[in-house]
């Protein structure tokens, strides 16, 4: 089986083996009644559970980067290394479709935390840039990624170059076991202090372009955010969504999910967006497992 089971259980009311079979048989399912290329990762830090389907393939991360360039900046900004109210500006020529706040702010320009969440909420490509060339470009957040134990994301250009990965390379892409990893460490570990951890949720809780991917297959009433990415190319399209979410209260399960479909449909496919929320439900699911 392509992509296969990866399972850690160390906690109490641990699941049985094939209820967590069951949950891999459906996400291999939805890959083919959705026709396409399926990667997802679901992991449950309360029970130590995890599972996915083509996990270690890699994908294309698209603006689902800008997820991680954010905690970055908290993270410079948390040891010091930075000062997030330092104010940034660029000028026209820099702009980029897609930058709904910087291009409100050309003339004034920002503050370094307000690009940050710019960058992450309204997925602003300009501001993304704009913190990427002011603070070591692409092989910075790379090697961000390595000292946090992420071995195999990487960024290598910008936007709107790293949509689109070329043939035969690996060039901006991740695996979705691997984003996984690095989503619960900035979510659930000490990668950032507490008060950049709490920013960082409330952030993804705000992005609105998620709501008809992961997030809309938990159910309702959880405490949930996300960060998305699609990629619209020529040849290929990857739609792709990092999200936490759970009961309250509870440490929330982490789901990541990328899709790569068949037919090319522009400028957004409702089935591509809804297996992702098919796989926000499978991984709801394995709770009641």
């Amino acid at each position: 089986m392509i992509g296969g089971t990866a399972l850690l259980l160390t906690g109490a009311s641990r699941p049985a083996a094939a209820d967590i079979a069951a949950r891999v048989a459906d996400l291999r399912a939805l890959e083919r009644r959705a026709k396409g290329r399926l990667g997802a990762y679901v992991l449950d830090p309360v029970r130590g559970v995890r599972f996915g389907w083509r996990e270690n393939e890699r994908f294309a991360h698209c603006s689902s980067f800008k997820m991680s360039l954010a905690a970055m900046i908290l993270a410079k900004a948390d040891r010091r290394e930075i000062d997030p109210a330092e104010v940034l500006h660029w000028t026209k020529a820099d702009m980029l479709g897609v930058s709904p706040v910087t291009e409100a702010k050309i003339d004034a320009g920002l503050a370094v935390e307000d690009l940050a969440r710019a960058t992450l909420v309204t997925s602003d490509n300009t501001a993304a840039n704009v913190l990427l060339r002011r603070f070591g470009g692409p092989v910075q957040l790379t090697r961000f990624w390595r000292s946090i134990g992420d071995d195999v994301s990487r960024l290598d250009r910008y936007e709107p170059e790293l949509n689109q990965t070329p043939p035969g390379t690996e060039l901006d892409t991740t695996t979705p076991a691997a984003m996984a990893a690095t989503t619960a460490a900035l979510i659930h570990g000490k990668t950032l202090s507490r008060a950049s951890r709490a920013k960082l949720k409330a952030w993804m809780r705000e992005v609105r372009t998620g709501r008809d991917r992961i997030r809309s297959g938990f159910p309702t009433g959880w405490d949930s955010g996300d960060k998305t990415g699609t990629g619209i190319g020529n040849t290929k399209h990857t739609y792709v969504d990092l999200a936490f979410g759970g009961p309250a209260a509870r440490t929330p399960l982490i789901v990541t999910a990328y899709f790569e479909p068949a037919r090319l449909v522009e400028p957004m496919d409702p089935v591509a967006t809804a297996a992702l929320a098919e796989v926000g439900r499978i991984a709801a699911a394995s709770l009641s497992a």
